[in-house]
């Protein structure tokens, strides 16, 4: 009798365990969309300390000095304070050749003639499941030495974008220390993973992918604490309703928001690319959204922040309507 009361329990222990599970989604979506509801108030907007991802062609003598006058013209008429170039990646044994960039120098004269005031690091990574080691030494030590390097040649500073990073890497951390300590009052800025929006979100979604997806509020409380800036890649969240996607915008920017001291640079990522390998991202994802929902979470967090706004991704893939989606919806909305 015990026994059977007992199993009893435990079914109907699982079946309540199944029960929320199933339910779970549901009312993530639910509050998702919930979130994307409401006015932004009118001072939510650019303060202008927005950045842009821009190509490899910048430095590898694809572009020429008529390129960055024409790009200029456009930036100039934006609140873009920061712009990444692609100049690496590193080799598998974390160095970063200089044949990788071998027209940087011009790329950063033709700059600072056109845009003086607009800082540019170099966007430097690399895939770190099963190419690149950065739990390696030697392999930190040579990735330090590239940045080193191409700080050199006149630089701002460096972008990181390791992908993917776990949750709680320390051999990341140590980087980041190692880093700051080369580019002195250089700028340090990193991307990063989507921060874990619900809890038990992140466990699950690392179960199936294998890999973090998201990071924990306190390992990017770390990381944020040993740069100048954060560029969250709001993007890729393969979530199928743009209402879904720009209320998840206002998640991962308010829990940002409590994460990121105001002396420090917090980006949200926008997605100005039309190739998300999933057909409904392509049309549920957009700058709009991603602006609409910054703007929202601006307004949730009830007062201004100078240095919060978008990283638009990616100069070579954004259209006209993005830029005009953040022309609208950003910059002057």
């Amino acid at each position: 009798m015990i026994a059977r009361t007992r199993a009893r329990r435990g079914l109907r222990f699982l079946a309540t365990v199944a029960a929320l599970l199933l339910a779970l989604p549901g009312v993530a979506v639910a509050t998702l969309t919930l979130q994307f509801t409401g006015t932004p108030a009118r001072w939510a907007k650019t303060t202008g300390h927005d950045a842009l991802w821009l190509g490899h062609a910048w430095v590898d003598g694809r572009k020429k000095a008529g390129d960055v006058r024409a790009l200029a013209a456009r930036l100039r008429r934006t609140g873009i304070r920061d712009v990444y170039v692609h100049s690496g990646p590193f080799d598998r044994d974390g160095t970063l050749p200089a044949a990788r960039y071998p027209k940087a120098a011009d790329f950063l004269k033709w700059w600072r003639r056109e845009l003086p005031k607009v800082r540019v690091s170099a966007w430097l990574g690399q895939k770190v499941d099963g190419v690149l080691d950065l739990d390696d030494a030697a392999s930190r030590q040579r990735v330090l030495d590239g940045a080193r390097a191409i700080k050199a040649l006149g630089f701002d500073g460096v972008h990181y974008n390791f992908e993917p990073i776990g949750d709680g890497d320390t051999s990341f951390l140590d980087l980041l220390v190692r880093t700051r300590a080369i580019l002195g009052d250089g700028l340090l800025s990193t991307s990063t993973p989507q921060i874990e929006p619900f809890p038990l979100v992140r466990p699950a979604a690392r179960a199936v992918t294998g890999s973090d997806k998201y990071w924990s509020p306190g390992y990017f409380g770390q990381v944020v604490k040993l740069v100048d800036q954060v560029a969250i890649m709001t993007y890729d969240s393969y979530l199928p309703y743009p209402a879904v996607y720009g209320g998840y915008v206002v998640r991962q920017s308010s829990l940002a928001l409590g994460l990121v001291p105001e002396e420090k640079t917090l980006l949200i990522g926008a997605p100005a690319y039309h190739d998300h390998g999933v057909a409904w991202a392509d049309s549920a994802e957009s700058v709009e959204k991603a602006a609409r929902g910054a703007r929202l979470a601006l307004t949730t967090h009830g007062r201004p922040r100078e240095r919060f706004g978008l990283a638009m991704y990616v100069d070579f893939a954004a259209t006209k309507e993005d830029w005009a989606e953040y022309d609208r919806f950003w910059f002057k909305p």
